[in-house]
């Protein structure tokens, strides 16, 4: 027979599980290691009496030493403003086209407008500014408002159709589906199409080239390379904001197009400087007239 193990006597007491005779000692814990955790517990009560910690319903609390993380940011953020305020004067004191390349404020324009473009810019015009569909790419020369730096300015400053602003820059296309007979639609769909030397059915043109005429031209002008003062695009390229396909170019006749573009200078969402650096920026992507 098996002997039974026998029991060594410890003075450190048992847990009272027993496993197959194996008894589990019930160990202390370091001293150190005690007083440690103690500790912790101690500091933890103290920071959450000195310091915001405590979610409430609306809020936190303050905490008694009053810190605030935001305020902090707040005086950092207020701390650069004021090293930069002599910059944004000279910046807001000079003539638009006076800005690019400037001895003094040049680079701080550019550097600045980069940096406001990558906020609130990228989400629609990409991060390069090559735009995407139904938002106008930045680093051609195909400008429906016009590229040169007064227009950007204001482009940027008052929106695209932004309610807030009443300088806003502002036009609207008929829908032409409520106006024109769907073979008219369909003509004028295969004659703009053509204006930029899309293949198209020939036998449509001549008929879509008169209905151009009478709706269109007032706007886009009888060559089609439309009007800057109007917002009205050029057809005769081949940049096409909401593309270049049939169905695309049938849908923006049929519905039309009302595409919006916040007014930057409303409701103090960007500074004059900051306005003035990102139009900078814009004009030098490449496509600036």
């Amino acid at each position: 027979m098996a002997r039974k193990p026998e029991k060594k006597e410890t003075q450190v007491e048992t847990t009272g599980h027993e496993w197959d005779g194996i008894e589990e000692l019930n160990t202390p814990l370091p001293r150190w290691w005690l007083w440690t955790f103690y500790a912790t517990i101690i500091w933890a009560i103290g920071y959450t009496i000195a310091y915001p910690a405590w979610p409430l319903i609306s809020g936190a609390t303050e905490g008694m030493l009053g810190y605030s993380s935001r305020a902090d940011v707040a005086a950092d953020i207020a701390a650069v403003d004021a090293e930069n305020a002599p910059l944004n004067d000279t910046l807001n004191g000079l003539d638009l086209t006076e800005m690019v390349g400037h001895p003094e404020v040049g680079d701080y324009a550019f550097n600045g407008g980069k940096a406001v473009f990558q906020t609130f810019c990228i989400q629609c015009h990409g991060a390069g500014g090559q735009g995407n569909t139904g938002y106008p790419t930045l680093i051609d020369n195909d400008w429906l408002w016009g590229g040169d730096i007064e227009n950007i300015y204001l482009t940027i400053a008052h929106g695209v159709r932004a309610e807030e602003d009443f300088d806003t820059r502002y036009s609207e296309m008929p829908a032409f589906g409520d106006i024109l007979l769907d073979e008219e639609i369909a003509a004028a769909a295969q004659y703009v199409l053509s204006l930029s030397g899309k293949e198209t059915d020939a036998s449509l043109v001549a008929d879509g080239q008169i209905v151009f005429m009478d709706n269109c031209a007032a706007c886009h002008m009888d060559d089609g390379t439309g009007d800057q003062t109007l917002g009205a695009p050029n057809l005769t390229d081949a940049i096409w904001l909401y593309g270049d396909s049939l169905d695309a170019v049938t849908e923006t006749i049929v519905n039309a197009r009302f595409g919006v573009m916040p007014a930057w200078s409303a409701e103090g969402r960007l500074t004059e400087a900051q306005i003035r650096q990102v139009a900078v920026y814009v004009h030098q992507l490449g496509g600036g007239e």
